[in-house]
């Protein structure tokens, strides 16, 4: 009963904000609220306000690079533990080589 409420919400909202579906599922994945969507339709009065689908698009746009840049600080973080842990083993077969040479 819930879930068929909350389609009909975002009904309303795809008809009020005059958004499509892409956007709809922009603001689902961001986790926001339809009555939120519905509450920042600009008025005349408000004409620095953007629309809400730019508003929207505007922020996913924003989440996405910043988890990409988080992706890629991590993948370096990574890349550099594991250049660590292979140089010290080299460092270890090396010693053991020369151990046995001895």
């Amino acid at each position: 009963m819930a879930n068929k409420k909350r389609e009909e919400e975002w009904k309303e909202v795809k008809k009020r904000c005059k958004v499509g579906d892409e956007t709809v599922r922009m603001a689902k994945e961001l986790g926001i609220n339809p009555k939120t969507l519905i509450k920042n339709i600009p008025s005349k009065a408000e004409k620095w306000k953007a629309p809400v689908d730019v508003w929207i698009r505007e922020m996913y746009d924003k989440v996405k690079e910043k988890s990409a840049k988080k992706a890629k600080a991590k993948a370096k973080r990574l890349r550099k533990e594991s250049e660590k842990l292979a140089d010290s083993s080299s460092r270890l077969d090396e010693r053991d080589k020369s151990d046995k040479q001895d």
